[in-house]
């Protein structure tokens, strides 16, 4: 164990009391319905934090595997009416975790220290292996080895994670932006935003940014696309990393100088969410509360923007199809951005959409939840897919990366012919069908 003071005491305690206890969030979480253990409930995981807060337990390595088992879908802050701030909660516990090491082994701090910090740490590093894995999937080699059965030479653990690799964009951002885009601002614009194109949105979804940036110049925004940006951290902070989420929110703060925009837009549902907090998170550096306090103030989600400026209607006839939304976690609970993307959606000519059972409910994608607690996740995709199906729709629509990545897997896992498209991406082609 490292030293220090325990992160659970250093809140405020009454953000720990501040849970009644009164179960209005048991229904809500998907841990909870599927278990029914009140220790894998909000109620429960909070009782377990007071409980070591107060010293009366001891942290250990059950507690640590029940906070990783939360998939931190913030839905109970959502049914909650106390308003009590789980996402703070879980954020410490799982910083405390690690710093205590509790969940430490050999094998999981090398996968951690390459993953979350090396590579999420770098978009520089990871586009680099994007740019491998492009052509891996694009020279015949993937397929080679999927038909050929080399899979099974993997670990169990690999096997299963290889069906949710993403498809790598042909190009990334940056030069879609500086070869279609970036002449065309508007020289007299409404407003002047800055885009976050996000790590994996990057790799695995340029077209999505390169469709904000192309429906954002439709109305009248000038859009910059900073090349010092990073990932927004909320990977790191989610995972106990606090201090290189600090330190991304600090490349980004100043990569995008948010005192000369009027919005900093993300497409993400998951990185908005964290963005928002940069004041949180930044709250006692004084060299960047301030600034930090503005940024927060300034993240719009693109579909809180777009109403919020009053977007333009397209005229352009998108292809006549059914489209069903699934809600972001982060969007729509931590966000509380719901009614903007149904707007959006609707506002697209020749689109019928259907509302989604369960729209709000986790898909188990949840960062990297996935691949952390794969057999739960399996589980909530399933239950999602199942609604899918009923609704016979051909699109999904979905404004988060990692639902968006589920979600595909999900398709081919259930033998759906169904496309998952951002809304704005939809949008994007009506404005493009205007010309035609």
């Amino acid at each position: 164990m490292s030293g220090g003071a325990n992160l659970l005491k250093g809140l405020d305690y009454s953000v720990v009391q501040q849970c009644m206890h009164c179960g209005m969030c048991l229904p809500s979480c998907p841990t909870y319905t599927a278990t029914w253990r009140e220790r894998s409930s909000p109620r429960g995981r909070i009782a377990l934090m007071r409980a070591i807060a107060d010293d009366r337990l001891e942290m250990t390595r059950s507690f640590a595997e029940e906070i990783y088992f939360c998939l931190g879908c913030l839905a109970c802050t959502s049914a909650c009416p106390a308003g009590v701030d789980y996402g703070s909660l879980f954020e410490h516990a799982r910083a405390e975790v690690e710093r205590r090491g509790l969940l430490s082994t050999p094998k999981r701090n090398a996968i951690r220290g390459l993953v979350v910090n090396y590579l999420f740490g770098s978009r520089r590093r990871l586009r680099r292996l994007g740019q491998v894995l492009r052509l891996y999937q694009r020279s015949g080699l993937e397929w080679l080895v999927r038909h050929a059965g080399l899979l099974y030479l993997l670990p169990r653990s690999l096997r299963r994670l290889e069906p949710l690799t993403p498809r790598v964009s042909r190009h990334f951002t940056e030069r879609l932006f500086a070869r279609r885009y970036a002449a065309h601002n508007p020289t007299a614009p409404r407003y002047r935003v800055g885009l976050l194109i996000g790590c994996v949105q990057d790799l695995a979804y340029a077209e999505v940014n390169a469709d904000t940036i192309y429906v954002l110049q439709q109305n009248g925004c000038a859009v910059v696309v900073p090349a010092a940006q990073e990932c927004c951290g909320s990977l790191h902070a989610h995972n106990g990393e606090v201090e290189m989420a600090r330190r991304l929110a600090r490349i980004n703060i100043d990569a995008f100088d948010p005192e000369a925009l009027d919005a900093i837009v993300t497409n993400a549902g998951g990185c908005g969410s964290h963005m928002r907090h940069y004041d949180h998170l930044l709250a006692h550096d004084p060299a960047y509360a301030e600034r930090a306090r503005v940024w927060s103030a300034k993240v719009r989600d693109i579909h809180e923007f777009l109403v919020e400026i009053g977007f333009r209607v397209p005229t352009g006839s998108a292809a006549a199809r059914r489209v069903t939304y699934h809600e972001s976690c982060h969007l729509n609970h931590g966000q509380k951005v719901s009614a903007a993307p149904r707007q959006v959606l609707r506002a697209v000519p020749g689109l019928e959409l259907v509302e989604l059972k369960e729209a709000d409910w986790c898909c188990g994608s949840a960062g990297i939840y996935n691949i952390t607690q794969p057999e739960m996740a399996m589980r909530l995709l399933d239950r999602k897919m199942g609604h899918v199906r009923a609704t016979g729709a051909q699109v999904v629509a979905s404004g988060n990366t990692g639902c968006s990545i589920q979600l595909e897997y999900g398709a081919r896992r259930a033998g759906l012919a169904l496309k998952v498209e951002h809304p704005v991406s939809l949008l994007a082609a009506a404005y493009r069908a205007e010309s035609v």
